[in-house]
């Protein structure tokens, strides 16, 4: 078994609220080398915290950390850092409509099914 952190990712259309929808998960396996994400918006929700809420740009946000977690020249420069580099650099708390929840740990075998079973209960 190896030891991976993870985070949820959380829409937070009005900061000053505190108010959030739960919008993906990202997980890091150091032993294996892994880093993946699994987003998705609920619209509906994020509009109940917020009528004018910028989905769009909260789309183009998870799809901006679904790509820097695959690596690849596209993302941008920090796209060429590790893999932890990037998870630590994703999880790192900021005041932004897109916010990282705490890092929590676990043990799997299977990082790419942790990560599919975590965004199940923690998302869906």
């Amino acid at each position: 078994m190896d030891d991976y952190e993870y985070a949820v990712l959380r829409a937070v259309p009005r900061v000053e609220r505190g108010e959030f929808v739960n919008v993906g998960v990202l997980l890091y396996c150091r032993q294996s080398g892994y880093l993946g994400a699994r987003t998705h918006l609920d619209q509906s929700r994020l509009l109940a915290l917020d009528p004018v809420a910028d989905v769009a740009g909260v789309r183009r946000a998870l799809h901006g950390v679904e790509s820097l977690c695959g690596g690849g020249d596209g993302p941008g420069p920090a796209a060429g850092d590790s893999p932890g580099q990037r998870f630590r650099w994703l999880t790192a708390p900021r005041s932004a409509v897109l916010q990282p929840g705490p890092v929590h740990t676990g043990l799997t075998a299977d990082p790419d099914a942790e990560l599919r079973h975590l965004f199940g209960q923690l998302v869906l």
